[in-house]
């Protein structure tokens, strides 16, 4: 999920239905929510974070250090004109790229992958997640994941939350939780049952192809990926 942080709710709603058509969760927030935000949201849910895309703010490099030691996740600025100051600026904040509007989305998603990438490889932390076996090998940079070396296609709502499970290995989560890492403020129509749907599918396809069910479901606490 992307948070697209602007003071002009237009814009904010316009980039988070940009993000949408691509298939990808995100949510708008107004300057004034983001500690609120970030006071309000669980560890786990902050490692489905893909990146913090920063628009028009007063001060966007206030509250850049905040982010910084709350999600390691991209934070990429938008800049409406050209000043080499403003963009000097906000890389001394912490902000990992700066990007001249208009742009689309689909250029912010690649950037903020390639900034993971380099982040992955810069702390010698895996971009992928291998089970206990070997044999099933989940990506986090937005591959497929790898089953005896072969790519195991999945649409891009079970690959996300396959990737979600992965990176809270051992540890339920919720369909609630879930549900608010992949769907974001997608569309407020979409019911949390959805969910279900999608790692039923998910599972079956494990199944198939492993011989077992990496992911355990329990009643009440929620699905954990114990491969």
């Amino acid at each position: 999920m992307y948070i697209v942080v602007d003071e002009r709710e237009s814009v904010a709603a316009q980039y988070v239905q940009g993000f949408g058509a691509e298939g990808v969760a995100a949510r708008g927030l107004d300057v004034s929510d983001i500690q609120t935000w970030i006071d309000a949201t669980p560890p786990q849910d902050l490692e489905a974070i893909q990146g913090f895309v920063i628009g028009d703010c007063a001060d966007r490099t206030a509250f850049t250090a905040a982010l910084r030691g709350l999600s390691r996740a991209p934070i990429i600025a938008l800049n409406e004109t050209r000043s080499l100051e403003q963009t000097l600026a906000l890389f001394t904040a912490g902000i990992d790229d700066v990007v001249r509007k208009p742009v689309h989305v689909r250029e912010i998603i690649a950037r903020a992958g390639a900034i993971r990438r380099r982040t992955n490889r810069a702390d010698s932390r895996p971009a992928s997640t291998p089970d206990k076996s070997g044999r099933l090998t989940v990506h986090t940079d937005g591959r497929d994941p790898e089953i005896d070396g072969q790519s195991l296609l999945l649409p891009r709502r079970e690959r996300d939350i396959l990737d979600y499970l992965a990176r809270n290995r051992g540890r339920p989560v919720t369909k609630g939780q879930i549900f608010k890492a992949v769907y974001g403020d997608l569309d407020a129509a979409v019911d949390e049952s959805v969910v279900e749907g999608h790692i039923s599918k998910l599972r079956k396809k494990l199944r198939m192809r492993l011989g077992y069910d990496p992911i355990e479901a329990k009643r009440l606490a929620g699905y954990t990926f114990v491969g």
